[in-house]
């Protein structure tokens, strides 16, 4: 039986790191929400705007209609804002002797959707938002999530938004980093985002024909990298591209971590610079390292990006239309699907070693320094 007639207002909410594509899905939510006659509102940075709503001129909630959404679908970030900061499952609250205790604040979060009628909620985001959804699904609140990463790690969907977007840009800096590499004789050591898995790595890599690609599913030996340069040396090749995933890590060692702030994942980071130390000193070779960071989340979405972005929107209210409560929408080509929450957020999604794209780049004579 339809639910439509107890839906009078839904929420939007976008959480984590930004995306491109992130405003394509408001865009689309926004609209197929005004067609049913819902009324549809924002929630300012994650869950924020709800749980602080005295920080903001707006009360926390922007109203989203067809002239707020106007002209935004080419835009990358978010127009209501998101944050990775104070997960409501294990906010952190200040002891006495300066350190921190995780509480849950769930209930609270809840209590203030009841406060302001708002009877559903689409939220946009990956692992960690997604897994707040279903715990907000579990504690009774009608949630439909719409997956949400550049890292493309979320399982159950076969891609996320913002992924092409990250690797398309990506590999056009690859591109240009030939040019000089061959021009002065260097090794070009590039440092990509993914977290723990290496899709952004290996595809921009496969992509733009590097000779080495690091990833976290494969832990790397140095001496194996530096082998592959001194084989381009030999034949003549007297540069290299090696493509470094953040969450990349040696035989035998850790990832590399910037560091922790409270209430924050770790932030993984520096695996680059250490790749490009170890490979200038055994192979004596002029070493430079560039860190695509965050130029990977901003910009405008590929057209891929945009379209999944509108389709994932607007399947969001067909779902809540139908009645559905607890999933997530996700890309099962050519149509779009819903899984369970708890599905998607089960495990990570990481690169099989022995696919098509992987079997390529080796066929290819790529090295992943194993």
């Amino acid at each position: 039986m339809s639910s439509t007639p107890t839906i009078r207002r839904i929420a939007l909410s976008t959480g984590g790191g930004d995306a491109p594509g992130l405003n394509a899905v408001i865009r689309a939510a926004t609209i197929a929400a005004r067609a049913r006659g819902w009324d549809v509102v924002g929630i300012r940075d994650g869950f924020n705007g709800l749980m602080f709503p005295e920080r903001y001129i707006d009360g926390g909630l922007i109203r989203l209609d067809r002239t707020t959404v106007r002209g935004i679908t080419h835009t990358g970030g978010t127009i209501i804002g998101t944050t990775n900061r104070g997960n409501p499952m294990r906010f952190p609250v200040p002891q006495a002797d300066g350190s921190y205790r995780d509480e849950d604040r769930t209930d609270e979060l809840i209590a203030r959707f009841r406060m302001h009628d708002i009877d559903a909620l689409v939220t946009i985001g990956g692992d960690g938002s997604l897994t707040l959804a279903d715990h907000l699904h579990r504690k009774g609140l009608w949630v439909v999530g719409v997956p949400k990463t550049i890292d493309n790690d979320l399982d159950k969907t076969e891609a996320t938004f913002g992924f092409d977007t990250a690797v398309a840009f990506a590999t056009e800096c690859i591109d240009r980093l030939n040019s000089t590499a061959a021009s002065h004789g260097r090794i070009m050591v590039v440092e990509v985002m993914g977290r723990y898995a290496g899709w952004i790595a290996l595809n921009a890599g496969v992509a733009s024909a590097a000779d080495v690609v690091l990833i976290p599913e494969i832990p790397y030996d140095i001496n194996k990298v530096a082998q592959k340069i001194r084989e381009r040396q030999s034949a003549g090749r007297l540069f290299s591209i090696v493509v470094v995933a953040e969450g990349a890590k040696p035989v035998d060692g850790n990832v590399t971590v910037r560091g922790k702030s409270v209430g924050q994942a770790e932030r993984l980071g520096g695996i680059g610079e250490k790749v490009a130390h170890e490979l200038e000193e055994i192979t004596g070779k002029e070493t430079r390292v560039v860190v695509l960071g965050h130029l990977l989340r901003g910009g405008s979405p590929t057209a891929f990006d945009r379209l999944v972005g509108l389709r994932f929107g607007a399947a969001a209210i067909r779902a809540l239309e139908e009645g559905q409560r607890g999933v997530m929408v996700s890309l099962t080509p050519p149509t779009v699907s819903y899984v369970p929450l708890e599905a998607a957020c089960s495990r990570m999604k990481t690169v099989p070693i022995d696919s098509d794209t992987m079997l390529t780049a080796r066929d290819m004579g790529m090295s992943f320094g194993d």
